[in-house]
């Protein structure tokens, strides 16, 4: 199974099933910005623990590893939990939604974008993918997170709503991140 495969596969799940969910994370930013390498598909779903067999049945026994008890966990933690498939290496993130206002917001705010063949899935919008990734740098400082910022500005940079990036900067505290990346980017970028 390629990548592009699972994608399919998990969003045609994940949809029959009637789960919430947007995409988000490396899969977004290439959708928006540059392509990269990711062994990945990151995934914020809107899940409770009595959703957990019926997102377990998505993913067939002989084919995923499927952990209950950490699904169980990540959901009373408000975390995440792995959904792996063992004979590719690929791995899907489902991160739990958590009740706070970012999170209504990127559910309010998401794009359905044509991923493979004609499969239509959910993605975070890309000013909400800019700003979680302005939220990872800033914890982790990985250089990635600036690279796919950057990326996603100048590819999508007709689409992207600077004012909106600039309220949840500083209502998330990642000001001075959005400052050095508008800097970084210099006059490439101007950010109305």
């Amino acid at each position: 199974m390629e990548q592009h495969e699972l994608l399919r596969y998990v969003v045609q799940r994940l949809e029959g099933a009637g789960v919430k969910y947007l995409i988000t994370g490396s899969m977004a930013s290439m959708i928006y910005g540059e392509p990269r390498f990711t062994n990945d598909v990151d995934i914020v779903v809107d899940i409770h623990e009595s959703d957990i067999s019926r997102l377990k049945e998505c993913f067939p026994e002989d084919e995923f590893y499927f952990s209950e008890d950490a699904a169980g966990k990540a959901i009373r933690n408000k975390g995440q939990f792995n959904v792996i498939h063992p004979s590719t290496g690929f791995k899907i993130d489902f991160v739990i939604r958590k009740e706070e206002p970012f999170d209504d917001s990127r559910f309010s705010r998401i794009k359905r974008l044509k991923v493979v063949g004609n499969t239509v899935a959910s993605f975070a919008s890309p000013e909400d993918v800019i700003i979680k990734k302005m939220q990872y740098y800033k914890t982790g400082g990985s250089e990635k997170h600036l690279r796919d910022i950057t990326g996603i500005l100048k590819i999508s940079k007709d689409m992207i709503d600077c004012d909106y990036i600039d309220k949840w900067a500083e209502r998330l505290d990642v000001t001075d991140v959005w400052r050095a990346v508008l800097k970084r980017l210099g006059n490439e970028y101007e950010c109305h």
